[in-house]
């Protein structure tokens, strides 16, 4: 019965903070074109994590990128720029999608 309950509790702690930016994602309406795991209007979040994985400073440049818009990286469909989303707002989301495998 430990060992269930220390399992749960490990699980919630590594889950967590993922859904809770996940949620972020949705509250912020970006998954009107992004998912996790599939192309929509942009690219899914674990293409563009496997596209900067190891990039040091890719954190910050998708942050910007959240806040004011991109264009011609993933095609020809340009990413508008959300100025509701904080700076601090965009660095969690692109920590967490860069965290995804």
């Amino acid at each position: 019965m430990k060992r269930v309950l220390l399992t749960m509790a490990a699980l919630a702690v590594v889950s967590g903070p993922a859904l809770a930016d996940e949620a972020l994602a949705k509250a912020k309406n970006c998954t009107a074109c992004h998912a996790v795991d599939k192309k929509l209007v942009g690219p899914a979040y674990k293409d563009i994590a496997k596209k900067y994985a190891g990039d040091a400073k890719a954190a910050d440049m998708l942050a910007t990128k959240i806040q004011k818009g991109s264009s011609g990286v993933w095609g020809a469909v340009p990413m508008p720029a959300n100025p509701q989303v904080s700076d601090a707002e965009a660095n969690k989301l692109a920590a967490w999608v860069l965290s995804l495998k």
